[in-house]
């Protein structure tokens, strides 16, 4: 049985907690630099799965604005015993650079097929005149 994708988002850090907990840091809805290229210490997407049964494979992949340039890969196996199970993957890019501005994307995909799809823009902010 397919499980379901119940969220996914970039962020800046997941920190897992004694308890099990997640506790995100810095929801990312966008890049901001002064100048490209720019290099990221560190970007985290979190996804959450539930309602399945079996073995899958994720892969999550960071696509560049042509559409066709992969900027980073990870591929996580995971299984679910139940329907009533869950499992959180987080994936960590480190060193991830950004040569263009523009909307990047964010895919997910489960088995090899596409499950979710969403933007990152990449944007120039320029500095404020200095008084």
């Amino acid at each position: 049985m397919i499980p379901d994708l119940q969220a996914s988002f970039a962020c800046e850090d997941v920190r897992v907690e004694a308890s099990g907990a997640h506790t995100i840091v810095g929801i990312v809805n966008f890049i901001a630099a002064p100048q490209l290229p720019i290099q990221l210490f560190k970007l985290c997407i979190w996804t959450r799965w539930s309602s399945g049964v079996g073995h899958f494979e994720q892969v999550t992949r960071i696509i560049a604005p042509d559409e066709e340039t992969v900027l980073a890969v990870a591929t996580t196996k995971f299984q679910l015993g139940n329907e009533e199970n869950h499992t959180t993957n987080v994936n960590f890019f480190a060193g991830l650079v950004f040569r263009d501005p523009g909307a990047h994307h964010i895919e997910i995909l489960l088995d090899g097929e596409l499950k979710l799809h969403f933007p990152m823009r990449v944007v120039i902010m320029s500095q404020p005149p200095s008084a």
